[in-house]
This record gives structure tokens, C-alpha cells and sequence, in this order.
């Protein structure tokens, strides 16, 4: 029985000692033409791998397995095997790809081709293009609903968020936005779109069914000219009561109430930040600085910046799963 109990205390001590499940984050360095891999863990860079020219939107499958990664000056997605960390295969895109998405099984990407206003449709199991979609001039911003029933495309010239049926691929409604839409985040129920408009320094809350803005988020940094906050990359969530955006050359991250839709923070991060992720947990926020080649990882729960990773040259897009 003592024993039973001590190896009891043992088991207790180990687990409590036993660091945490790491999570790793994937980060695309636009200029530098390669990927950083991240350990959450020890906030350490433990890996780069070289990729196509000029990569930018970075996701993982849904099964994990692999990262996919836009090389717009390629004019196609690679994949990387997260076993090996090696790129093993390229999918078809249009000219100059983006941003993408994956629907909710993880058997369809739609990617997002700047230079011909096209969002290319791929078969990710047999790796084939099977279609292409027309939308607006630039396309950039990919988001699919939390039914999977809607995509969504911001188009940065037109000015728009495209509201398209999966089923048919075909837009069944056009939102008009504030100047140069970059990115486009549901909130999990499914009650607002939130798009994010670079040039025109807001972020519009979207009624997803009855396609009209509700609201906008506005911000104002003392010191900083309006021109200086570019809103780019969105993070919400899983509650819906937080969000966070990136707002470029302000090197900043906004904390957003997401019932008021007030500001109710910033965060001074590094500069020119781009985009974000959450570990899946949510414990964390990191976010991608493209002037200072680096990420910076925010405490969500404190709201606080506690580490900054340097990674490769001008780091752009990031992605986060369990290895």
C-alpha cells in the first residue's frame, strides 16, 4: 500500500514537471524565401526551411500532416511534410497567389491569385486545379464560414468583400468596404465577419446574412498619424469576446471588445506587423513583424508581450498547430 501510494506521489511530481505539449509555429519570410519553424515551448527558432520566391499565406492542412505556403513569385503553393520539414510537392494557383483557405474537411483549397483576380479551386486529394472563380481586381483575404457553405474573398482595388456559394461557386453578394481590404475572420457562431481595410484605417463588422455593415472599428494611437495604422491581420477568439488586429506600420496589435466592438488596448509589438496566430490553446498570440524580421508573442490572458523571436527576413504569414 506504501508503495502504491509513493509511486502514486511520483507519477504526480512527473506530470507536474513534464513540460507542456509544444505547439509549432510555421512563419513565412517574404523577402528571405523561407519558413521559420518556432517551438512554443522554449520561444526558440529550431528550423528554416528554404522555399519558393517570395512566400506569404501559410496554413497547415486540417489533418496536420503538412504546410501549405503561397510563393507568389512562383505562381504556386508548396508543400512542406511536417515530418520532414522538406518541401515534397507543389499544387497548382494562378499567377502571383496570396492568401487561401481550406474548407471545413480539408479537401478543397481556394487561393486567392493577386495578378488576375481569380480564386483558384484545388482538389487537395488528387492535387489538381478543378476550377477557378471570378472576383474582384487583387484578391487577397480568404475565409470560409463556420457552416462551410460561404467563401469569402476581399478584393484590395473593388473594394469589396465577395460573398461566394461553395456549392456553386458563384458570388451571391458583393459588400462594399473602406480602401484596400487585406483580410477577412468569422467569429465561430458564425454572427459577424470582420474585414480588415488597410488603406482606409478600419476594420468593418459584417451581418454575414443580411451581407450589410453593422458597424466599424476605428483606431487612434496618440503620436500617431492616421495614415500610420494600416489594419491588416485579424485574430478572434474562440468566445468571440476578444479580438485582436495588426495594424502595420503602427506597430501595434489593437485589443478589440468583441461584443462593443470598442478598442479597449495596444500593444506596442515590432514593426510593420502583419499577421497572427493563436496556439491552439489560446494562451498565446504571435504575430509577425516584417520590418524587424521577428515575432512577438503575446500573453493573451495578461495582454502582455513577453518574448520576441527573430526568424528570417521580413516574416509575413504564420501558422500554428500541435506537432
Amino acid at each position: 500500500m506504501r508503495r502504491h501510494a509513493l509511486l502514486c506521489v511520483i507519477a504526480g511530481w512527473l506530470a507536474a514537471v513534464a513540460p507542456a505539449q509544444a505547439f509549432i509555429a510555421y512563419v513565412s519570410n517574404e523577402k528571405g524565401n523561407t519558413v521559420s519553424v518556432i517551438d512554443t515551448n522554449t520561444w526558440s527558432l529550431i528550423h528554416t526551411i528554404k522555399v519558393g520566391q517570395r512566400p506569404r499565406g501559410i496554413e497547415f492542412t486540417r489533418d496536420g500532416k503538412f504546410v501549405l505556403v503561397a510563393v507568389g513569385d512562383d505562381d504556386t503553393i508548396q508543400v512542406i511534410d511536417v515530418a520532414t520539414r522538406q518541401v515534397v510537392d507543389t499544387l497548382p494557383s494562378g499567377p502571383d497567389p496570396e492568401l487561401f483557405t481550406q474548407d471545413l474537411a480539408g479537401k478543397t483549397l481556394y487561393v486567392a491569385n493577386e495578378n488576375d483576380n481569380t480564386v483558384t479551386v484545388v482538389d487537395l486529394e488528387k492535387r489538381t486545379r478543378v476550377g477557378d472563380i471570378q472576383v474582384g481586381v487583387e484578391p487577397e483575404g480568404m475565409a470560409v464560414s463556420p457552416d462551410g457553405k460561404i467563401l469569402i474573398n476581399t478584393s484590395e482595388t473593388t473594394n469589396m468583400a465577395h460573398f461566394i456559394d461553395v456549392a456553386s461557386r458563384r458570388i451571391v453578394a458583393n459588400v462594399l468596404v473602406d480602401s484596400r481590404p487585406r483580410y477577412a475572420e468569422f467569429k465561430r457562431d458564425g454572427s459577424e465577419l470582420w474585414v480588415s481595410s488597410e488603406i482606409g484605417g478600419t476594420v468593418s463588422i459584417i451581418d454575414p446574412a443580411k451581407h450589410v455593415v453593422t458597424g466599424k472599428i476605428e483606431f487612434s494611437i496618440p503620436g500617431l498619424r492616421r495614415e500610420a495604422i494600416q489594419p491588416v491581420g485579424i485574430s478572434i477568439t474562440r468566445d468571440g469576446k476578444t479580438g485582436f488586429v495588426a495594424l502595420g506600420p503602427a506597430n501595434r496589435i489593437a485589443v478589440v471588445d468583441g461584443t462593443s466592438h470598442a478598442v479597449t488596448k495596444y500593444l506596442l509589438v515590432g514593426q510593420r506587423v502583419w499577421h497572427t496566430a493563436f496556439t491552439p490553446d489560446e494562451k498565446y498570440l504571435l504575430v509577425t513583424n516584417g520590418v524587424s524580421n521577428d515575432v512577438s508573442v503575446i500573453d493573451v490572458a495578461a495582454l502582455k508581450v513577453i518574448k520576441t523571436i527573430q526568424v528570417g527576413e521580413l516574416p509575413w504569414g504564420i501558422t500554428i498547430a500541435q506537432p
